[in-house]
Formats: C-alpha cells, structure tokens, sequence
C-alpha cells in the first residue's frame, strides 16, 4: 500500500513513521527533518490513501477535493470539519447531541460578550471562533485579562477573522484527558488515552501552546471511563454529524477534562492531536495504514490492539515561543539524542539552511519520543534526549508526565 501524508510537522512525521512499518509513505510538502517528503500538492500525488494531518486544509475541503477525483482519505470533509473550524458550531453540536460540556455562549458584539463574563464564577475561557494555530484560547482568574481578550480577539486586532466571533465558557477545573477516536462514518474506536500539557511553562505557568508534550498510557484512566467518554460524548457526535448530513471519517479527536460532575467536553479537534499522537501512535500494534484504510472506506473493524510500553513526549521550542518564535538557529546534538535507548525524534519546525545544516523554523522544533516498560524509564529516556539538543534558547519543560511516573 502507498500512504500519502499532508503536512509538514511533528504530527505528520510519526504518522509517516508508524505508517511505514507496513506501507510505503510518501508526505507532502513534509519539512527537510522527515523522510519521504516531497514538494507536489496533494492532488497531483498518487497513493492508495490519503492521511491528512493538520486542521487548515481539512477546514480547507482538502478530503472533499481529493474524494472528487476518486480517493481514498482518511479526514473529513469541510463539512465535518467545521467542528475544529468552528467552536461556536462544535458547542451547538455538543449541546445538540446532549455531551456533557461546560456553560457557553458565542458573541459577535462587545457589550453582551462582556456581560455574559460577570455571570461567570470566576475561572473565564475566552477562545476565538476560527482556528488560530492552537493559540486562540484563554484561560484565566481575573476578570480584566477576559474582559481585554474579549476586546481584542473581537476587534481583531489579535487573531484577525478568526476572532469576530468569540466564544466564552465557564472555566472548568480538574485533570484533563485527551481521547482519539478513529471514525469511518458510522463507528468510531478509541485510541489509547494521552496526557498533555498546553501551559509553556513548569507547574502549568505562562500562556497556552500547541502542547509542550504528552505521556500514554494515563494512570487515573481506566477502560471504563473510556467507555463512558466514548458513550456520552464520541459516539453521540457521530449520530448527531449524521443527522446532519455528514459522514465523518476521521480522527474525532476529545479534549476532556475530569469534574466533580464526571468528565465534560473541552473541545473537538479533527485530527490527530499534537504532541498526543507521538505517544498514542508509536504505541500501536495494529497496522495503521490497514485500519486507516478501513476507516476511509467505510469498512472499519472493531479491534485496536496496543504494546504493553509506555511513551513519554517532550517538546523542545525555539527561543520566543509561543509569542515570537526565533528561527535560523542551528540544532545540534540530534544524532545523540536519536542514539538514546527507546528515543525517537520527530521533526516539527526544521528547515535546512544554505550549507545543509538543520535549522529551527517554528515554535515547536523538535518532539522528543521515548518508549520504555514504564512511565518513569520512558520520562528518564525522553530527557536524557533532549539533555543531548541545543541551541540558542531552546526551552522545554521539564516536568511532563512527572506525577504519572509516581504511579509506576
């Protein structure tokens, strides 16, 4: 089988990775870091599936345009899309379908928007409408920074179109989770639970990321409350997409977080998560490529079966991230660090400059993956990683998946 992947970063690349231990993978337009990248649009490649990887070009019709010409795709139209493209449209959905979610509302205007925040009891989560790279979302105690982002992200002064419409919920507090289901339409199964950790900084400080890393398995998960998850809020989506018209074959990817009340709705995203899927698909013993296929065509089976191993990310950012990435940096130390027992790394803002040399090119540079028989070795093995990499300013956080590993 010949697996073409869309995009170009750290998520892309272990797809590329696990895919290949049973097809041949081709990525486009990939970065310089992974192999088989090549610089061709997506449309003029041939392969037997496609794996689209990031949100924009799924928000974009990329799978509606791919299907037209008779292809197999693994990622939803712009239709089902709309879930990650939209989050005023994702809370309706939920709300619709009767998930467990926090108290929302969506504005347009300042003067409700602002009134809608003094009804709140004190944890606000102010987030843009559009998509806004997994940077538009504010969470905060005071009163003032929600009232200043409203103004902002509405003025469009922060996040441009995709801030007009701003959606404001009730903080929610408690431990989070992230859940990825593949999907082929009718069915959905989960993948294993991940952890991750969005705040930039040690003991959840600064301001939100894309994600500084991520560990799986996730000790206070059980096979039950996966069920539930899958029960109340996965599988209700799906119904409430079809009878919307829309057949979604993809990754409905949940984002979770534990309440007193039992686990509520964060957000959907459509893809695979970053850095989730550098610990959820390294684990895999089922045949990716085969059950991506499946899920495209509408034909999945039932069983996802995965490696008794843990797998701890760590993300190593470029000077300025997440606010004003420095590039051009030179990396060094990458073949120590890929020499480590257990360690993978996977290339997410690289580019190559005029001497060939690997250089950072984004905010998230490099994702640092270790597999290993615990939480606590595979923590161990990550970070003697990542002890090898520099670069002026490179930053991680050094405190992922560190209270897990006390389970082991």
């Amino acid at each position: 089988m010949k697996v073409c992947v869309v995009g170009s970063g750290g998520r892309e690349h272990v797809l590329a990775h696990v895919l290949g231990r049973s097809a041949e993978v081709v990525v486009t337009p990939g970065n310089p870091g992974i192999p088989g990248s090549v610089d061709m649009p997506a449309e003029e490649l041939a392969a037997d599936l496609f794996v689209i990887g990031p949100e924009a070009p799924l928000v974009d019709g990329l799978a509606d345009r791919l299907r037209a010409q008779g292809k197999a795709v693994f990622g939803p139209g712009a239709d089902g899309a709309r879930l990650e493209g939209s989050k005023a449209w994702m809370k309706q959905v939920a709300s619709d379908a009767g998930v467990p979610t926090a108290r929302y509302a969506s504005f347009t205007e300042e003067a409700p928007a602002l009134a809608f925040l003094e009804t709140l009891p004190g944890l606000y989560v102010v987030k843009t409408d559009g998509l806004a790279a997994g940077k538009g979302v504010l969470v905060t105690e005071s009163l003032a920074e929600a009232r200043d982002a409203v103004r902002s992200y509405l003025s469009g002064s922060a996040f441009g179109d995709a801030g007009r419409t701003v959606v404001i919920e009730e903080g929610l507090r408690g431990p989070e989770l992230s859940l990825l289901a593949i999907c082929d339409g009718t069915r959905a199964i989960a993948l294993a639970p991940a952890q991750d950790f969005k705040r930039v900084g040690d003991d959840d400080l600064g301001p939100n990321t894309g994600g500084m890393g991520a560990y799986s398995p996730v000790p206070f998960v059980s096979p039950v409350t996966v069920t539930e998850v899958m029960d109340r809020h996965v599988m209700p989506t799906i119904h409430a997409l079809r009878g919307r018209g829309i057949d979604y074959r993809g990754v409905l990817y949940a984002g979770l977080m534990f309440t007193p009340e039992g686990p509520k709705l964060i957000e959907y995203n459509v893809r695979f998560g970053d850095p989730e899927a550098q610990v959820v698909l390294p684990r895999l013993s089922t045949d990716l490529a085969e059950l991506l296929r499946q899920a495209a065509t509408g034909r999945m089976q039932d069983i996802v079966e995965f490696r008794q191993v843990a797998a701890v990310t760590v993300v190593c950012a470029s000077d300025g991230y997440p606010r004003s990435p420095r590039v051009g940096d030179v990396i060094e130390g990458l073949a120590e660090a890929a020499a480590v027992d257990g360690v993978s790394v996977y290339m997410a803002g690289v580019d190559r400059d005029g001497q060939g040399r690997l250089v950072t090119a984004g905010g998230r540079v490099l994702n640092v993956t270790a597999l290993a028989p615990t939480l606590r070795r595979a923590r161990e093995q990550a970070y003697a990683a990542v002890g090898h990499l520099r670069w002026p300013g490179m930053h991680h956080r050094s405190d992922i998946a560190l209270e897990a590993s006390r389970f082991d």
